[in-house]
């Protein structure tokens, strides 16, 4: 498998604070790759370490099959990126703009630019400044994907936005991917609705490290709400595995999350720590749900890592 995204043991310390502890995960080739984070958990410094706008204390950041730090001009042509706090020359009108930039990006594709100046509805001779943040963030996006980019990484970029705006730039990221030349978007958000149903891969960072990083679609499916029902008081076992998250006592049931749900293998073995249970049920989680449950638990990385994507 190529990886389009690399992180080798990257560290960012300032001073006695350390940003990023160790983080070491891969993206695919054509993933869409969310990374999920509570503010200050270290999203930003990390997509900074990755694009080399920030030099690691140490390890590698790998893109495109080269170490950013060593990027040269057809790479960077290739990169495309789009932040939470986009600078933008705001004395320039939108079609000023894009005609700007045109010439740096030999893959510019002009009728995609104009696809996307149609489909966001950008008034191409109003200046930026005269912008709501909602349009200017839509500018952002058409001047980094007219040129088609093998990677694109978008750091909170829906941020603050109303969700129609936010579907808009969703939707045009699907619609891209869709068109027969696929390319691998990485984004750190701390909205879990934003990318549900969007990305391919998704990661957790904590206090600068990474607690696991996986197929979306394997994350959902190895965590399950488990309810365990008596007839009459229940208490929670000395003896309670590991992967059971947030074990408490409601009524006259004991609720949890099972973070390594194998099937019919696991649903076995919590009915017989429960002999005197009268009913087990388990039910799927969705992201938010699976991230409020990590968040909580307060337990070791080792924990949630998942080695590999």
């Amino acid at each position: 498998m190529s990886f389009a995204i690399e992180a080798k043991g990257l560290h960012k310390i300032y001073g006695r604070s350390v940003a990023l502890g160790g983080v070491n995960f891969q993206v695919p080739e054509g993933a869409v790759y969310a990374l999920v984070g509570a503010n200050g958990a270290g999203k930003s410094t990390l997509i900074k370490v990755l694009m080399n706008i920030l030099e690691p204390t140490d390890g590698e950041a790998w893109m495109m099959g080269a170490r950013s730090d060593q990027f040269n001009g057809v790479r960077l042509s290739a990169l495309g990126y789009v932040s939470e706090n986009q600078k933008l020359p705001e004395w320039m009108t939108v079609g000023r703009l894009l005609s700007y930039l045109r010439p740096f990006y030999p893959k510019w594709d002009r009728e995609l630019e104009d696809y996307l100046v149609r489909r966001f509805d950008l008034p191409l001779k109003r200046k930026l400044k005269h912008l709501s943040r909602g349009m200017r963030m839509k500018a952002a996006f058409v001047s980094s994907l007219a040129y088609r980019p093998e990677v694109i990484v978008l750091d909170e970029p829906l941020s603050g936005l109303d969700p129609l705006v936010r579907d808009e730039l969703v939707e045009s990221l699907q619609w891209l991917q869709r068109q027969g030349k696929p390319f691998t978007a990485f984004l750190s958000t701390h909205d879990l609705g934003e990318i549900e149903n969007f990305a391919t891969h998704v990661g957790y960072i904590e206090k600068g490290r990474i607690l696991f990083s996986e197929e979306t679609r394997q994350l959902k499916k190895r965590f399950r709400k488990v309810v365990v029902r008596f007839d009459g008081g229940s208490r929670v076992p000395s003896t309670a595995s590991k992967a059971w998250l947030q074990l408490e006592v409601i009524d006259s049931a004991i609720h949890f999350v099972h973070s390594k749900y194998e099937g019919e293998t696991s649903e076995h073995e919590v009915r017989a720590a429960f002999p005197n249970a009268l009913e087990t049920e388990f039910e799927a989680m969705p992201l938010r749900a699976i991230f409020v449950a990590v968040a909580k638990s307060g337990r070791d990385t080792a924990t949630f890592e998942k080695s590999g994507i």
